[in-house]
């Protein structure tokens, strides 16, 4: 399974956005989706939201709903995340997963299949 490559990230003002790309060379047989997940300085990796690729449906976190837009282009290979009105807290490596995700409970879940390399995002005042 070849990885997702990331794009996009780097440092940016409190406030500001960001657009992360994630490229994907190939999906494996049970993948339904691309989702984002984040690591943040002292959490565990916490999920941001995602896109199924077939239907276009997004989710998000509730920590960036309304400030983030998951979306993708008519390949179904190029998958960007975007985050509006940055804060500090949203600091740290972003990183595109392909997966099986569904829905049980009200409660997204994904099983992740190839991880992207990664990417940082420094939000500084």
């Amino acid at each position: 399974q070849v990885s997702p490559v990331q794009s996009g990230g780097g440092s940016v003002p409190t406030g500001g956005s960001v657009r992360l790309a994630c490229i994907v060379p190939e999906y494996a047989a049970n993948d339904n989706c691309v989702a984002w997940f984040r690591r943040v300085a002292g959490k565990d990796f916490e999920g941001v939201g995602g896109i199924y690729t077939e239907t276009g449906a997004t989710y998000s976190a509730a920590f960036v709903q309304g400030r983030s837009t998951v979306y993708q282009d008519g390949s179904k290979k190029t998958i960007l995340l975007q985050i509006t009105n940055l804060k500090r807290e949203d600091s740290g490596l972003y990183y595109c997963v392909t997966a099986a995700c569904s829905v049980a409970n009200g409660v997204a879940s994904a099983v992740p299949s190839t991880w992207g390399q990664g990417t940082q995002v420094t939000v500084s005042s």
